[in-house]
């Protein structure tokens, strides 16, 4: 079992559990948040409701479901009337507010951006452009610039809606060999410990790429120490992987360290390719990612799932400069490779070579034969879309401080049950935390049997022992490359009264193990 993945060792402790314990099954194993944003659902049901009645004006005539493409005169001042006729608890009103301040913030022409919206939920074409729909693209990025860079971006950039945050990691590796950017046995840096997937899909046959570990130090409350940065110095270091803030720790990447890892790359590596996914910047206070500060060099995944409570609805998206890195090393590799490159993408325009990285992306995802037919689904689109205003037309944070308030009470209760104190720090975030059972041992018992506790690497076996007893299940920092003897907590998908009680039971399998330890 020590070699499985985390997630795949999460199945087995849910079997045990359900085998074993005869209890309600507290499953904080998985970060599928248990809360949503309700209001951009009721925007896409509103639409919705409104794009179907379109549709069945052009075949009213034949009265057998048949529906059509919506007429584009006057399909404003319809949508308006519309919306009079709704009861308020629709959203009829939220929705003015959403279009005004597409027209006055962005600057959109809403005629054009109700009949994209319209046609979106409908779903009634191929997204065009594939890349991304065009007035959805200015308001993803909107959202991009405020969430994750905190309304300050000095670059231009495109945006790729993805099936998710995980396809976007698929395609991003897939498109960085295609264009030969990484191959075989080059090496790629990953600050740990991290997102699982960071450290297998490198590993992978045909990717074989040599892992660099860059450490985050949990003394310093999980930032990175100068010695670990200073490894990307190293110019056979090709691509540095970030999830900011972290997966398992849930901390943000201190502004200090952004700006040492700016230093070095401006100094040393100003070729340095830097992936950097923020999947939880929205919990983060004032959060800046590395892509507001490095533009340049950096290459930002996003996904809604986790702030909006949408993982189902799979929707991320990929941020590239038009400016960068990715885009300038290809036109550095030699002629022969260019060659071969520009040959792939040949059957899509007449200058392969002027091709954006992005697009290639694009391209990549769909074998680049398909490329006429690749894009996110225009009804996830659209829901990417209205999330992204839901945002920015909360002028006061609500929605945000309220997905705050819910994960950090959660923390607070379940180390208040653990009966161990809770760091402070402006750069925690709370989403996940790693209770660290070595210190836990030594705070509640000793330092002998928290010396043994790790030496003799019984995290497993403590993990069988908390699912099949109390059936409470955790995950091991140590699949998400932790050296120290950690469970990962996630605070987000489960009620705070079992918040409690995954403390209470933790503490009281740990004091078994004290109790055989002692003999």
């Amino acid at each position: 079992m020590k070699e499985l993945s985390p997630f795949e060792l999460k199945d087995e402790l849910i079997a045990v559990a359900s085998k074993e314990f005869q209890g309600e099954i507290l499953n904080a194993g998985r970060g599928n948040p248990n809360f949503l944003a309700t209001l951009p659902r009721k925007m896409f049901n509103l639409l919705g409701k409104f794009a179907i009645e379109e549709s069945e004006f052009a075949y009213s005539y034949f009265h057998n479901d048949l529906g059509g493409f919506p007429r584009t005169n006057g399909l404003y001042t319809r949508f308006l009337m519309f919306l009079r006729s709704q009861d308020e608890k629709a959203g009829s009103s939220e929705m003015l507010v959403y279009l005004s301040y597409a027209q006055d913030q962005l600057g959109l022409n809403v005629d054009e951006l109700l009949e994209e919206f319209v046609n979106a939920y409908l779903a009634n074409n191929y997204p065009c452009p594939p890349r991304s729909l065009k007035n959805i693209e200015k308001i993803v990025k909107k959202y991009i610039v405020k969430e994750m860079c905190n309304n300050s971006l000095d670059a231009e950039f495109d945006v790729f809606p993805t099936e998710g945050g995980t396809a976007a990691m698929a395609y991003i590796f897939n498109s960085m060999k295609a264009n030969k950017l990484m191959k075989a046995k080059d090496k790629i840096a990953l600050i740990t410990p991290i997102f699982t997937p960071y450290l297998e899909i490198p590993g992978l046959p045909e990717y074989d790429f040599e892992i660099v570990e860059l450490r985050l130090d949990p003394k310093l409350n999980w930032q990175l120490p100068q010695s670990e940065l200073d490894k990307l110095k190293d110019p056979a270091i090709k691509l540095l992987c970030i999830v900011n803030p972290s997966n398992p720790s849930s901390t943000m990447m201190s502004m200090e360290s952004i700006h040492q890892l700016k230093e070095i790359v401006d100094n040393d590596r100003p070729d340095l390719m830097i992936v950097t996914d923020d999947v939880y910047g929205t919990f983060a206070d004032n959060f800046v990612s590395c892509f507001s500060v490095l533009p340049y060099n950096t290459l930002l995944v996003y996904s809604f799932s986790k702030y909006f409570g949408a993982t189902g609805w799979r929707l991320g998206t990929i941020a590239l400069a038009h400016e960068n890195v990715f885009q300038d090393n290809i036109k550095k590799l030699s002629t022969e490779n260019q060659n071969k490159i520009n040959t792939r993408y040949s059957i899509m325009t007449s200058e392969p070579e002027n091709l954006k990285f992005i697009d290639r992306l694009v391209a990549d995802s769909r074998a680049v034969g398909l490329n006429h037919t690749a894009g996110l689904s225009t009804p996830q689109q659209l829901q990417m879309a209205l999330f992204s205003l839901n945002s920015l037309v909360d002028l006061k944070e609500n929605y945000k401080q309220c997905c705050k308030e819910l994960v950090r009470s959660r923390c607070e209760l379940l180390y208040s049950s653990l009966g161990i104190k809770l760091v402070e720090d402006v750069n925690i975030v709370n989403y996940y935390t790693l209770i660290d059972l070595k210190t836990m041992a030594a705070s509640l018992f000793d330092d002998e049997f928290a010396n043994w506790f790790e030496k003799n690497n019984k995290v497993n076996d403590f993990l069988f022992a908390l699912a099949k007893e109390t059936g409470v299940v955790l995950m091991p920092g140590k699949g998400f490359g932790d050296t120290t003897p950690t469970l990962r907590v996630s605070l987000a998908n489960l009620k705070e009264y079992q918040y409690e009680a995954i403390g209470k039971y933790t503490r009281r399998i740990l004091k078994e193990f004290y109790e055989n330890y002692k003999g």
